[in-house]
This record gives structure tokens, C-alpha cells and sequence, in this order.
């Protein structure tokens, strides 16, 4: 284990720890006991809360890792497979025709959202293991997607249901519980786990595609753990979370230089400094002195979209 993992390892846990304290109501180490009534604050609001900021983050920059490694185009985002997309139009699915009156059902929506566009992504590549026709599958079923849910919002029977919707999409852990957690945790460690295992052929595929097969590496196999993979982080996240934009873009970008700018050792450190970023934006959007919290998703976007122009400044100016 590398000393920068272990430098974001304990970042991580400083994080958490200022996650369970931080809020409108300070609650200090000392009250962390059974003993003291402020510790139902901690176990059924904070320390879930804490736990699903965790499990999000390190699934986002994973997936934002492999997507990046496996297109090879550093602006890769998780939700360029539609992925995102797919889930978050579930969700509003579930919101428009009133299924969101049992907690249950509104993540279980964006998950068969998920499923859906991973199935039609699959369906539209078809056998061809092109980058470029999976690309461009992905922006199709993401514009569709978009449009869909911009279609449910104005259709939407009560102003109500448009402003649930509208809320669902900025993405937030507000007033998340321990059933969320159950809900993600499985799920985004399998996906977890299957792109993992992808992280060989990830390497092989910096010296191109024709080395990359000459060395075992089977581009069918590996763009269907990919699909897969993302499609499990991605789809959990959303069915939880809501949309949460930009921390994939990012995240890859800070550690890949710890990894020596290796696609698949950049995997683990991408999930704890995923982890460590969206642990960290969720406890400052609670001491934001507002009436109502910041949106975690409005936080990140804001966050994102000034990393995103300094990308394309840079790499406009390497390719002038």
C-alpha cells in the first residue's frame, strides 16, 4: 500500500468524523455515547448519512476511473453512458405517477431505470466492440433520457409533483436513512468489484487496441464489465442519492498522478478520494448559513463546472 493511499485513507477517516459532528447542531465527541440523548443524532440521522456519502463518492470516482481508462479520453464522465440519465429518469417516473408514497419504491424505479439503459446500450452497440459507436449509443440514450424527464416535469399533474422532481434531480443525502444504505452498499460493491477486475486490461489498452488484443485482452468482454460495472455504481448512486454530477470528471484527474497515470491503478485511489470529496462537500453544504441546505448535487456542479473549463483550457493549449 502506497503512502499516498494511506495519506487518503486517513483523510477519509478525519472526514467521516467531522461528517458525524458537523451540522446545525454541534455535537461533540463526548455525546457520541448511548448515554447522552444527542447520540440518536448520530446513529439514525449522521452516521448513515455519513456512510451513504462514503459508499456514493468511492462509486462515482471508480466508475469516472474506469470510464476515463476505458475510453481514453480524460473528459469521460460516468454519465456519458446514460447510465445516469436512465436512473434519474426511473426516479421521475416514480415521482410522476405518485409511486413515491413508499420509500421503497422511487429507488427501486431508478434502479430498473439503470437496467433498462443498460440493456438498450447493449442493444444499440450491438456486437460491434467499436469505442465509437459505444460512445455515441451512450449520447443518444442520454439526450433521450433528458428529454423524457424535461417532458415529465412539464406534464407534471400538480405543481407539487414538478417540484418533487425538480429536487429528486438536483441530488442530495438529506434526510437519508439506514434503508439507503442497505440499498447501495450491496450493489455498488458488486459493481465495485467488477470493475476491478477490469483494471489489467484497462492498463493494456494505453498501448492500443491491437496490443491490447495480442496480450489477451477479449474488447467484448471488457466493454460489458464495463457497461456493468457502471451500470450497478451509477444506478445505486442515483436510486439514493439523486444526480450528482462531476465528482467522476474530477476525482480521476487528482489521483492519477499518485498512480503514475495508470488507468487501472487508478481505480482505489479514485474510490477514496471520491469518498473523501463527496464526504467533505456533503458536511460544508450543512454549515452553509442558508434557510434550506444547499443541494449536494448544485454544490458539486458548481464545483465541477469550473474543473471541467480548466480541462478543456489545458488541453486546448496542448493540442495548439
Amino acid at each position: 500500500m502506497s503512502r499516498a493511499t494511506l495519506w487518503l485513507m486517513l483523510a477519509l477517516l478525519l472526514a467521516a468524523a467531522g461528517s458525524l459532528a458537523a451540522g446545525k447542531v454541534w455535537v461533540p465527541l463526548d455525546a457520541w455515547t448511548s448515554a447522552d440523548p444527542r447520540s440518536i443524532i448520530i446513529v439514525e440521522l449522521r452516521l448513515p448519512r455519513t456512510i451513504l456519502a462514503l459508499i456514493v463518492g468511492a462509486a462515482l470516482g471508480v466508475a469516472g476511473a474506469a470510464m476515463q481508462g476505458y475510453l481514453r479520453n480524460p473528459l469521460a464522465d460516468p454519465g456519458l453512458f446514460g447510465v445516469s440519465s436512465g436512473a434519474a429518469l426511473g426516479a421521475v417516473c416514480a415521482l410522476f405517477f405518485g409511486y413515491a408514497a413508499q420509500a421503497w419504491l422511487v429507488p427501486l424505479f431508478a434502479l430498473a431505470g439503470a437496467a433498462a439503459t443498460m440493456a438498450l446500450l447493449a442493444l444499440i452497440a450491438g456486437r460491434s466492440a467499436s469505442l465509437v459507436v459505444f460512445t455515441l449509443a451512450g449520447m443518444v440514450l442520454t439526450s433521450l433520457a433528458g428529454a423524457l424527464t424535461a417532458l415529465a416535469i412539464s406534464l407534471a399533474p400538480t405543481p407539487f409533483v414538478a417540484s418533487e422532481i425538480v429536487t429528486w434531480l438536483m441530488g442530495a443525502l438529506t434526510d437519508r436513512s439506514w434503508n439507503d444504505v442497505w440499498l447501495a452498499l450491496p450493489l455498488v460493491a458488486l459493481g465495485i468489484a467488477v470493475l476491478a477486475r477490469t483494471a489489467p486490461a484497462l492498463d493494456a489498452l494505453t498501448l492500443g487496441e491491437t496490443a491490447a488484443r495480442s496480450l489477451g485482452v477479449e474488447p467484448r468482454r471488457l466493454q460489458r464489465a464495463i457497461v456493468l460495472g457502471v451500470a450497478l455504481t451509477v444506478g445505486a448512486t442515483v436510486a439514493t442519492a439523486g444526480v450528482i454530477g462531476f465528482v467522476g470528471l474530477m476525482v480521476p484527474h487528482l489521483v492519477r498522478p499518485l498512480a503514475r497515470h495508470r488507468p487501472g491503478a487508478t481505480l482505489w485511489p479514485s474510490a477514496l478520494a471520491g469518498a473523501l470529496l463527496v464526504t467533505v462537500a456533503d458536511t460544508l453544504v450543512r454549515l452553509v448559513p442558508s434557510a434550506s441546505e444547499l443541494r449536494l448535487g448544485i454544490a458539486m456542479s458548481l464545483l465541477g463546472a469550473p474543473f471541467f473549463l480548466y480541462l478543456l483550457l489545458r488541453l486546448r493549449r496542448r493540442l495548439a
